[in-house]
């Protein structure tokens, strides 16, 4: 089979690192795996890509020990081979998966608990940028317990995970808030329901302060990490709860403990590509029993896609890393 593969760069940059570019793509032919007890081999039709894709390709964000060191981590397909220990499904089946990685291939393995069944209504290509973003938000929000009546803010609302939040959290009974860089972007996160949109270039954290009266957020999901890890604390209710899923704005940060202990106060982290299977698994039948109703019946609109031939994925990944792309991309094959 042929799938995209990371050659080593030979230029460092100012530090000495070598971090791979969109360039160094390639589309190569490997091996086609074979699936073992309780996997499925699925014939990819298209592989959603994601931001943590960038930071694998940079070597900032490996694979769990075992997993495919190819990159991507959803896709669409059916299921061209059973492994052993696999029963519910059948050749030929359409399927969305949730993977650890290996999903910009021809061919991609998956545990047969982080299969779905085709979202009602809703075109194959999209459907394969669905299953991380929702799997996210839901599994974080029932981390922390995000409630009706509650304001939950997130930041990067034009993204893929800020516009299922949103529509997520509205659905809830909750009171929305998010940052973005732009005023068309604003506007964007406005329209599907967000109830304050801020302009992250300004004094957010303050703006947010007053539009919430002083009162502040219960449950924040933040992408930037460290950068904005001060101004979250600010921003927390009384028990309020920040939830880090993404380290755009860097890996260390300085936390105010009196702050956060004056607030009574949550900072979690979670990631979930590297959760054990038997909670991927769990978390998929939350996406199929929540996000899927909540996409047929038009509560949740899909984020716009926009398409490439997955064997031109390095043009794919230099559009991600515009900041241009409002939604998600989708690899094709």
């Amino acid at each position: 089979m042929h799938a995209i593969t990371v050659r080593p760069t030979e230029t460092a940059d100012a530090k000495g690192r070598r971090r791979p570019g969109p360039e160094n793509l390639e589309w190569t032919e490997v091996p086609t795996p074979r699936p073992g007890p309780g996997e499925v081999l699925v014939k990819v039709r298209a592989a959603g890509m994601n931001r943590a894709d960038l930071l694998q390709r940079q070597g900032l964000y490996p694979p769990p020990r075992g997993v495919s060191e190819i990159m991507g981590f959803e896709v669409v397909g059916t299921i061209a081979e059973l492994g052993p220990e696999v029963s519910g499904w059948q050749e030929g089946d359409e399927v969305v998966a949730l993977l650890a990685g290996g999903g910009y291939a021809e061919y991609a393995l998956a545990p047969a608990g982080q299969l779905l069944h085709m979202p009602s209504g809703v075109d194959p290509v999209v459907a394969a940028t669905l299953v991380e973003v929702a799997a996210t938000v839901i599994s974080n929000m029932d981390h922390v317990g995000l409630a009706s009546g509650e304001t939950f803010l997130v930041h990067g609302g034009a993204g893929g995970i800020g516009q299922f939040a949103i529509q997520y959290a509205k659905g809830l009974g909750c009171t929305v808030a998010t940052t973005c860089g732009t005023e068309d972007k604003r506007a964007f996160c406005r329209d599907l329901g967000a109830d304050i949109a801020l302009d992250y270039h300004q004094d957010w954290a303050a703006e947010f302060k007053e539009a919430t009266g002083g009162y502040g957020a219960d449950v924040i999901l933040d992408v930037m990490g460290a950068a904005y890890l001060g101004h979250n604390v600010d921003s927390l209710a009384t028990g309020g709860r920040l939830v880090i899923i993404g380290m755009q704005g860097g890996t260390r940060g300085e936390l105010n403990i009196g702050k956060l202990l004056s607030k009574r106060g949550l900072v979690t982290a979670t990631s979930l590509r590297f959760r054990p299977a038997e909670e991927k698994a769990a978390i998929c039948r939350r996406v199929e029993e929540l996000a899927w109703p909540m996409y047929a019946d038009g509560r949740i609109t899909p984020a716009p896609v926009e398409t490439f031939e997955l064997p031109d994925a390095a043009a794919a990944h230099a559009r991600l890393e515009s900041g241009q792309v409002l939604g998600k991309i989708a690899l094709t094959l």
